[in-house]
């Protein structure tokens, strides 16, 4: 089986049990274990997280899963922490994970087949899943977000919304990089960093099982919204039309939908995202 990486990214702001969570969740859980996990600690973080780090070092925490800790000194957001994790990964295959989600046992053994282009089939640069919503591990699981199967229903997707569940995600390092890599665009980054992959020819799929657990903590929603999320969406919105995948039609569309979104109270948000998700299954 091809050797493939990690990378999972830490700041102050995660929780130091689902920390933990995470991790062995993508080492000692998986039926099919990665070669190597690269944790980027992005400014400084708790005591706490520290000594998972020390563990994750030490083995204890991932089975033996060899880390590597790529620390940088302030918090210079996700997008610095995935293109200084990306220069550490060792394998050009790798598996995006986060701090606070869980991946499930077969997430690696189901993905990284079909990445590498097993019985027969096309080599993939960018393969996704869908993901699971939950809140505790021992409460009932939520909804279930699926995305388009197929590359040309990801790509109408992408012109409305962000065609590929990110913690679920698995790439190949030469797609990121012929794509430019990740760029700044707070809250963004995987979204833009999708699309340019899609104008560079990537082969891209998604997989209808759920394969990870996504935790919707008390703030989920709320982080949806709010006057920074709409600086955010409007950049990205203008990121889009410069590139040329969409038109300013259809960017000056998203901006007052998406806008709109993000301005309506949180308890609003929540269902008005429950339907982007159902008509998101078509890819409509």
């Amino acid at each position: 089986m091809t050797a493939f990486s990690v990378l999972l990214p830490v700041y102050a702001g995660d929780d130091p049990v689902f920390f933990t969570r995470a991790l062995r969740s993508v080492s000692t859980d998986q039926t099919l274990r990665p070669d190597e996990i690269v944790i980027v600690r992005d400014g400084e973080v708790s005591d706490e997280i520290e000594a998972v780090l020390d563990a994750a070092i030490k083995g204890t925490a991932t089975g033996d899963v060899p880390v590597t800790v790529v620390r940088i000194g302030h918090n210079r957001g996700l997008a610095d922490a995935l293109d200084e994790g990306l220069k550490a990964c060792r394998y050009e295959i790798v598996a995006r994970a986060d701090a606070d989600d869980i991946s499930l046992p077969e997430r690696f053994a189901t993905q990284i087949p079909l990445v590498v282009g097993e019985d027969a089939g096309e080599p993939l640069d960018l393969l996704g899943a869908a993901i699971q919503e939950f809140e505790s591990e021992s409460g009932p699981r939520g909804m279930v977000r699926p995305l388009p199967t197929d590359r040309e229903q990801i790509r109408r997707l992408a012109r409305f919304r962000d065609p590929f569940n990110h913690p679920s995600v698995i790439y190949r390092k030469a797609a990121v990089a012929r794509a430019g890599g990740y760029r700044k665009l707070a809250r963004m980054e995987d979204y833009w960093l999708f699309v340019r992959m899609l104008q560079t020819g990537s082969r891209v799929a998604n997989l209808a099982e759920p394969l990870v657990l996504y935790r919707i903590g008390a703030g989920a929603y709320q982080r949806r919204g709010g006057s920074e999320m709409l600086r955010s969406e409007i950049e990205l919105q203008r990121a889009l039309m410069r590139s040329g995948f969409i038109g300013r039609g259809q960017g000056l569309r998203n901006i007052v939908v998406r806008g709109l979104y993000r301005l309506i109270p949180t308890w609003i948000r929540r269902p008005a995202y429950r339907i982007m998700v159902r008509r998101g299954r078509s890819g409509a």
